[in-house]
């Protein structure tokens, strides 16, 4: 078994804040989206992928720089906060870990900003060499190449992962992967439909877990 974690919102809780700065960019370029209407649209997926949904909505490119001002505000909001482990992750991780179960990230984010966020939280040291990138793939998620990539980087087959996701496109993606998918609906914000519908199995509470991959838990 390899448990493959999503990073936003899976282990560290950083959407509303993320998606509050992507969401003031997209006023100043003219678009009045609001935190709520930009994660409908956008949580889940690489900003590479973000951008042709943004254009095609505004009917013209974004700047060259759109991607570097955005990183710039977002990191700055990140650590003024800061960011938080999401509730319950350091015991699950944990479990996992005494269980000598293999297990990494793999992110639409880029490993710049996985590096700050998991590093506010404490949780870079122990997922360090095991953390991968949309950057690193053709394709971002919805598409199952990142899993996949993960996969093979972690030399396990498809079919013994076990995805842990919070978006729409993470859970499309892991199925497409041939992958098991768990859906951690434990914020307000996520949709719960959506995720069930697209396959994922939903549980609202990190530390409930390991016993969802079939470990035991010592008392």
């Amino acid at each position: 078994m390899l448990v493959i974690f999503d990073c936003d919102g899976v282990l560290v809780d950083s959407e509303p804040l993320a998606n509050r700065c992507f969401a003031d960019a997209l006023r100043r370029e003219g678009l009045d989206w609001t935190v709520e209407e930009t994660m409908r649209r956008l949580m889940g997926r690489s900003l590479k992928a973000c951008l042709p949904i943004v254009e095609a909505e505004l009917g013209r490119a974004l700047p060259d720089d759109f991607i570097d001002r955005l990183n710039v505000d977002t990191f700055a909001a990140f650590r003024a906060a800061p960011v938080r482990a999401v509730v319950g992750i350091g015991a699950a991780l944990d479990a996992i870990a005494a269980a000598g179960v293999p297990h990494c990230v793999a992110s639409s984010g880029g490993h710049d900003k996985m590096r700050l966020t998991l590093g506010l939280t404490g949780l870079w040291s122990r997922l360090e060499g095991r953390i991968f990138s949309a950057s690193e793939v053709a394709r971002g998620k919805p598409a199952p190449d990142l899993f996949l990539h993960a996969a093979r980087r972690m030399g396990a087959a498809p079919d013994a992962c076990i995805v842990i996701e919070d978006s729409a496109p993470g859970i499309v993606a892991a199925r497409a992967a041939g992958m098991r998918a768990l859906a951690y609906v434990g914020a307000p914000w996520t949709d719960r439909a959506a995720l069930q519908a697209e396959g994922g199995e939903l549980f609202d509470d990190m530390r409930a877990l390991p016993q969802l991959l079939g470990l035991v838990v010592q008392a």
